[in-house]
């Protein structure tokens, strides 16, 4: 049976997408604009943190801070954690401080490092301040972690219990204890040194009697997280080994806090959407950058991808005299490019994704590169014979044709080889493939099929 208040989510919300109907932005704007404070809660009520990011993400400043200020005490914590970093960093000050305090108190520390960690020093301590000591301490200690690490990435919140223990004095325990975090999965199993040996369910522990000992329930899958891995691993640890959770220690392998899998998600989420962004061309970008912020990004690649076509035309310069002569190869030879821009676009694609997910390594980076190679040489001899027949058709020349064949099917295999090579050679040197890759990918397919084209050309057809 459904409630008043599913029907007013689903009514926020279109049918085929979680997406904010703009219906309903409108009138949550219309509530800002006139003042009404208690039809904007009506409205913003059903609606989960995430969702409420979403829209200030969406509504431009002003609006965003009309609507932040009449919202008053009903900010809840969460919203910041979900908010873009450049609209939080616009959020905060214009939260008082009373609202602040409200709101960051009831975060777990995780979600708090995560809010402050990349704000400048005097945001970081307006948050700070309004923390519990308790909690303020776990957050500083989190912070002492490098950047990207697991220790950024834990919660100091931890359910844990002595290996001696059974089932019934450890439900006891749950039970009689009043600060357990607000979700956790497991129960982690620890020795006399505070070093974790296993992890206990809490379906295993609920389903079974009072005196069964704890690690009689253990989880097979185990796996401790150092406090310095970089966050990227933990992400693939969790993807790879199915976790939901895993203990966290020190240097000494004490046992220093969890990692849950809402949060490694993120990560992992989160470096996929980079790679995405990287592989264009445009680093870390937000649709609530603004134009110079969103034009500082992405100038540097674009200069380099000018200076790349330079060197193109430079090549296409030393066949000026064979393309005076022959003015269809100026027609023709853009496909030559553009068809081995592509290939390589999509050789790329595949070896990136697949250094990230771990699956391209060196014992198997040579079958890849053959498979690359061989692919190239079947689609190239595949298009070769359709820009052939075109080429003979389009100019009456079959050497024409089968010159610009020829070009397609080398340029084809070095777009395969450059798509595979490139990304590992660059990874190998510590450079992120995602980022440097297209550039030098792209470079060597154009430069290579106008030298090749227009090489054959010069030596055939004059």
């Amino acid at each position: 049976m459904s409630t008043g208040s599913d029907q007013d989510s689903g009514d926020l919300h279109r049918d085929d997408a979680y997406e904010l109907d703009r219906k309903a932005v409108a009138a949550i704007l219309y509530a800002v604009d006139v003042q009404d404070k208690d039809q904007l809660t009506q409205l913003m009520e059903p609606l989960h943190a995430a969702d409420i990011a979403d829209l200030l993400e969406q509504i431009n400043a002003h609006d965003r801070a009309l609507l932040i200020q009449l919202y008053g005490r009903e900010f809840d914590g969460e919203i910041l954690t979900e908010l873009e970093e450049s609209v939080r960093e616009e959020v905060l000050p214009i939260l008082s401080p009373q609202v602040l305090a409200e709101a960051v108190r009831d975060l777990e520390t995780d979600d708090v490092v995560d809010l402050v960690e990349d704000l400048e020093e005097p945001q970081q301590e307006a948050i700070l301040e309004v923390l519990e000591d308790v909690d303020r301490v776990a957050v500083e200690q989190s912070l002492s972690y490098p950047e990207n690490s697991a220790g950024r990435l834990m919660q100091r919140e931890v359910v844990m219990a002595p290996e001696h223990w059974n089932v019934g004095k450890t439900i006891d325990f749950l039970r009689e204890t009043d600060d357990l975090p607000e979700q956790f999965y497991h129960v982690v199993l620890i020795d006399p040194r505070m070093k974790p040996i296993g992890n206990v369910t809490l379906g295993k522990l609920m389903g079974a009697r009072r005196e069964v000992p704890l690690v009689d329930l253990q989880e097979e899958v185990f796996q401790i997280i150092p406090a310095d891995q970089d966050e990227e691993d933990v992400a693939y640890a969790f993807n790879q080994y199915h976790l939901i959770s895993a203990p966290v220690v020190d240097a000494d392998d004490r046992l220093v806090g969890v990692i849950t899998i809402d949060d490694a998600m993120v990560v992992l989420d989160e470096e996929h959407e980079e790679d995405i962004l990287r592989l264009a061309g445009v680093g870390e970008s937000a649709l609530s950058d603004s134009v110079g912020e969103t034009s500082k990004k992405r100038l540097p690649w674009l200069g380099v991808n000018l200076f790349t076509a330079i060197c193109a035309s430079l090549v296409i310069s030393q066949f000026e005299a064979t393309i005076s002569e022959l003015v269809s190869l100026a027609i023709l030879m853009p496909i030559v490019a553009s068809m081995g821009g592509n290939a390589g676009t999509q050789s790329l694609t595949v070896a990136v994704r697949a250094l990230a997910t771990k699956d391209l390594t060196g014992s198997n980076v040579w079958r890849v590169i053959r498979r690359e190679l061989m692919v190239g040489l079947l689609n190239g001899l595949c298009f070769a014979t359709v820009l052939g027949v075109v080429g003979m058709l389009w100019f009456e020349s079959a050497m024409l044709g089968a010159v610009i064949g020829t070009a397609l099917v080398f340029n084809m295999i070095i777009a395969g080889f450059a798509g595979t090579v490139v990304p590992v050679t660059l990874d190998k040197l510590g450079i992120d493939p995602a980022l440097a890759s297209g550039t030098f990918v792209t470079t060597t397919t154009d430069v290579m099929g106008f030298f090749i084209f227009l090489g054959l050309a010069s030596k055939v057809l004059l």
